[in-house]
């Protein structure tokens, strides 16, 4: 039986964030995910947004790898030659409670030292004058980031660091021992021992940690699966910033917004749908509802230019009509499983946070060791 240091579970831009964390200071390191390659899941599918971190309750977790993410990836892009562009985002209030609301959510993130600026319906029309709203909250440091690439640099420099990656490698079993895990295989045939496991299983990160014994109903580890499904609009862009709606409390996320990719091509999404399996088509009889939502907004936009574009499915800890919850990222000695790491609900902000919550687990796995 091969052993190892450490073994992360899962290869999206969080498994490759703490693996290459990792690999300045740890050697002898085993990436392992069910897919062909990395990234194939929901680091792949979500609207690429660097976040300012205004949206998250003070002290937690997503507000403080938030904004400390952001300045690790914004300096990552130009050190690595990652394609970015810093185009800002304006959230928008349209009446009289969503302003009460944008007021709110201002406040909030002054709370989390957000750069900020609240700006009237002329300043919205002086910025965006294809956008009509009553007030609204102008995030210059918001961007957009190509994540692919993003994802290979860090794959690339995990792999010169020596970190060994096993992709279409199922794992099936995870067996404590008296200095670190088991792991076992969907053939049968090969176990891996690693002093350290760091779960960075995304959609199936509550299934790993139920393979170590923990009961993800009593923890509050249990995750539901929430897709999110995107229309591309086939005709120039409107506007040169991401316009954001003001989130409402019954809704699921941040409700349908509008982003562009790196080659200015503006989307309209996600919108928020709980599944049971996970599936990424799109259903074309939701162009009506999208269409709606952003005409309030952009009262121009012409209807047959929306086209499906893509789905993405993220890990909630937060079923329908519950209050959103923080990521865990928890070394489970206290459940007498020492050495094991969880990182469970890590939807978003969690592209932003990456680059921080490597660091973050980088600091565990130290404090383990010394």
């Amino acid at each position: 039986m091969d052993e190892v240091n450490v073994t992360v579970i899962g290869a999206g831009v969080v498994g490759l964030a703490v693996a290459t964390a990792l690999s300045e200071t740890v050697s002898d390191i085993v990436v392992i995910d069910k897919n062909d390659s990395f990234g194939r899941e929901t680091s792949s599918r979500n609207s690429e947004v660097i976040h300012s971190g205004i949206y998250y309750a003070p002290g937690s977790l997503k507000a403080t790898l938030c904004r400390q993410g952001a300045r690790l990836l914004y300096r990552y892009c130009n050190d690595f030659q990652v394609p970015f562009n810093r185009l800002g985002k304006l959230i928008l209030a349209r009446d009289d409670k969503e302003v009460a609301q944008l007021e709110a959510l201002a406040a909030n993130g002054k709370k989390n030292s957000v750069e900020l600026k609240v700006v009237d319906s002329a300043e919205i029309s002086r910025l965006e004058p294809a956008v009509r709203a009553r007030a609204g909250i102008l995030l210059s440091a918001t961007g957009i980031i190509d994540s692919h690439v993003l994802m290979s640099r860090l794959n690339q420099q995990a792999q010169a660091a020596g970190v060994i990656f096993a992709f279409n490698t199922t794992m099936t079993s995870v067996e404590g021992t008296s200095d670190g895990y088991v792991l076992g295989f969907s053939d049968d045939l090969y176990k891996l021992k690693a002093r350290i496991v760091i779960n960075c299983g995304g959609l199936n990160a509550d299934a790993i940690a139920a393979m170590a014994g923990i009961d993800i109903d009593r923890s509050g580890y249990r995750l539901r699966y929430c897709k999110g499904s995107y229309f591309a609009y086939m005709k120039q862009s409107p506007v040169g910033r991401l316009i954001y709606p003001v989130p409402h409390e019954n809704l699921v996320g941040l409700g349908i917004h509008a982003t562009m990719d790196m080659n200015r091509q503006l989307r309209f999404g996600p919108d928020a749908e709980y599944v049971e399996n996970i599936n990424y088509s799109v259903d074309e009889q939701k162009r009506e509802t999208f269409f709606r939502v952003a005409s309030g907004i952009f009262p121009d936009l012409e209807f047959g230019a929306l086209q499906p574009s893509m789905a993405g499915v993220r890990p909630k800890l937060s079923g329908p009509g519950e209050v959103a919850r923080d990521f865990i990222i928890a070394e489970e000695s206290s459940r007498g499983l020492p050495g094991l790491i969880n990182l469970v609900g890590i939807e978003s902000p969690g592209l932003t946070s990456c680059l921080a919550i490597g660091q973050m687990v980088k600091g565990m796995v130290d404090a383990i060791s010394s």
